[in-house]
């Protein structure tokens, strides 16, 4: 197709046009928080899809059904995760010292829960007449200082005291446990409260499995070593603990059966509520928090726990917490109703301390009065007084960190390994082959409405509002020049659309005969929300400037959308396939355009390469520049840090697109 005719090819001028001339809305959106388009498509959503859960619940008649219902449940709870292994390697246990207390002693514990991987652990056993013990698993929530954490110091003595035996351990990239440690600068290159989690768990996410995989395979194997002791009655075991801990918890107490009470603090909610308010209350990335579809799929928390059925089953929550109160006392109600219905409604028991994120002493007290009852001790009132000893006197390992004294491996070299397992055990569809069954496809009508040209020299910049039946309204401008149009190329950016920065671009695309279409992604540009999303651990972590902490992995307020939309089971970057879509279907309707190209600018070169792919009739015009992102080498490298809107789960596990 050749160029323009030498009439119709624009004569712009070097000087960029103002901002206001690439802005459609009359103003920007006002700095700080709020409910912007996006986040709201999405709330609506979880909700709908959280309608869809509650109408399968209301189907349950009799007991059979429940139990059908559980059965169908575990199923999807384990497809979320990636599965577990298949093996029971050897743990490889020792004990590297004994710290006396006061009515108990303190083990300092190693074991592996995968070959190479190394865990950490602190073993409280009762100063009490030998012979089998009810045993507590007390995973931890999130702390630098991992089993160390005072907090968790005080809730295990306080169970010995009580006669429990207690295993303590640090989760992967907390405690003793960090994977990404500085040894020059003593600290982990992000910090031992989520940094790290974020790090691991969207490498483990494009693997294709969760980090929770990982975090529930290492209760299970700490429960494999506790039963092993001749102190530990195994026919009597709990799991209880808080935030981080209390997702481990409902995830290993609802996973594996031999648990018999079922303790989660500060975690249970329902999820769309959640959705709602991380940006605000709590950004931190942690993916833990997110396997993809736990949503979508009908779970939610309330599925999760229904897995515990008929055991016991004990919720504590927070009045002022950032986790939504309403959310556990739903989940609460909802599956109480079912343990009411077929005879066990005494075994679900529910706190609730007015205070905020925190396992306070009021709800350890109900919480260890529930787990006395169900394990047939005596009753008591009140919580024992806990000496706490310092991190470095609780020390598992010489240093205090696996990764100097016990290299192994890395969870970083376990996700690649068992990527590049399932890759080796046979053929993996295309992107294309992917898209085309990952989610339904929405068709949708389009209306469009013109707010307005700016004109420079014969170059003309159209402004529109494009509304899609299926998203939020798409910012657009059509820059061209006089005369019939060629051919269309869509410009495509995390950014948002073309500006006065961009101008000689735009220069060098009209005078090659090309018409643009630029637009903002949704949760891009002028829909972006201008909020900087700060670490509430951790202020440091995401940039200072609110512009580029916006799209930060680590706690941006795009990273947010990102695993809001995993949840839903609509990853970032199909909302962004669909967008293209919306601005393609505008070409051609309101345009006319016969001839349409794609071109990627910055980071989204790959989305301009999946959009060719997906979507018929689109050119690739991506200009030469750095390589596009790929997924596999991302988990091949452990590459921490890449663009969040590229999050898709197994993606590493798809053949690579070709430009």
């Amino acid at each position: 197709m050749p160029a323009l005719a030498a009439a119709a090819q624009p004569t712009a001028s070097t000087a960029a046009p103002p901002a206001e001339a690439f802005r459609v809305l009359a103003g920007e959106l006002p700095p700080g928080p709020r409910i912007t388009s996006y986040l709201q498509q999405q709330l609506d959503l979880a909700w709908a899809q959280d309608e869809a859960r509650l109408t399968q619940w209301s189907r349950v008649q009799g007991e059979a059904d429940l139990l059908r219902l559980r059965a169908e449940t575990k199923g999807k709870v384990l497809d979320l995760i990636g599965g577990l292994p298949s093996e029971r390697t050897p743990l490889n246990a020792r004990i590297t010292g004994t710290v006396p207390m006061a009515g108990y002693r303190i083990e300092k514990l190693l074991f592996e829960s995968l070959p190479g991987l190394v865990v950490t652990a602190l073993v409280y056993v009762p100063d009490v007449p030998s012979g089998p013990r009810p045993a507590v698993l007390l995973p931890c929530g999130h702390s630098p200082e991992g089993k160390a954490f005072g907090n968790y110091q005080e809730i295990a003595g306080r169970l010995a005291a009580r006669g429990y035996v207690v295993l303590c351990w640090d989760p992967v990239g907390q405690g003793e446990r960090s994977q990404f440690w500085d040894k020059s600068r003593g600290r982990s290159r992000y910090n031992l409260v989520c940094g790290e989690h974020a790090v691991l768990g969207n490498l483990a996410t494009l693997a294709g499995s969760s980090l929770l995989r990982y975090e529930v395979w290492d209760g299970m194997r700490a429960l494999d070593y506790l039963v092993s002791r001749p102190e530990v009655d195994a026919r009597r075991v709990s799991i209880t603990g808080t935030s981080g801990g209390g997702t481990q918890s409902a995830w290993i107490g609802a996973l594996d059966e031999r648990i018999g009470v079922v303790a989660p603090s500060c975690f249970v909610t329902s999820l769309p509520m959640r959705m709602a308010n991380r940006i605000f209350e709590d950004p931190d990335s942690d993916p833990e928090q997110d396997p993809p579809g736990l949503v979508s799929s009908g779970v939610d928390h309330s599925g999760l726990l229904l897995l515990a059925y008929p055991r016991a089953l004990h919720v504590a929550a927070a009045v002022k917490d950032f986790v939504p109160i309403e959310g556990a006392r739903r989940a609460v109600r909802e599956l109480r109703a079912l343990y009411e219905r077929f005879g066990h409604g005494d075994r679900v028991g529910f706190a609730q301390g007015y205070h905020e994120h925190r396992y306070s002493d009021e709800n350890q007290e109900r919480a260890f009065a529930f787990l006395d009852r169900f394990n047939g001790l005596a009753p008591r009132s009140g919580l024992a007084a806990v000496e706490k000893l310092t991190p470095q006197q609780l020390q598992v390992t010489p240093t205090g960190q696996v990764r100097v004294d016990l290299p192994g491996r890395s969870l970083v070299e376990v996700i690649r390994d068992e990527m590049r397992a399932a890759a080796g055990a046979g053929s993996h569809p295309s992107f294309a082959e992917w898209y085309d069954t990952a989610v339904p496809k929405r068709p949708s009508t389009l209306s469009w409405e013109a707010r307005g040209t700016t004109e420079v020299r014969n170059v003309s910049i159209d402004r529109y509002v494009v509304r899609s039946s299926v998203g939020p309204d798409l910012l657009l401008l059509h820059i061209h020049g006089p005369g019939s149009l060629a051919r269309v190329r869509l410009d495509v950016s995390f950014e948002g659309k073309l500006g006065p920065a961009e101008w000689p671009a735009v220069v060098r695309a009209l005078e090659s005969g090309d018409a643009l279409v630029s637009f903002d992604l949704r949760g891009s540009g002028e829909g972006r929300m201008r909020y900087r999303a700060a670490s509430v651990d951790d202020a440091t972590l995401a940039p200072a400037d609110e512009e580029t902490a916006y799209a930060d992995p680590l706690s941006g307020v795009l990273a947010n959308h990102v695993y809001n939309g995993l949840l839903t089971g609509r990853p970032y970057l199909l909302d962004a396939l669909e967008d293209v879509d919306t601005a393609a279907r505008f070409a051609r309707q309101a345009l006319g355009a016969k001839r349409l190209a794609i071109a990627g600018r910055g980071e989204a070169g790959l989305l301009a390469v999946l959009a060719s792919k997906v979507q018929g009739g689109l050119e690739l015009a991506n200009e030469p520049g750095p390589p596009v992102f790929s997924w596999r080498e991302a988990v091949e490298q452990g590459r921490e840090r890449w663009p969040i809107q590229y999050l898709v789960p197994g993606a590493a596990r798809l053949r690579e697109p070709s430009p």
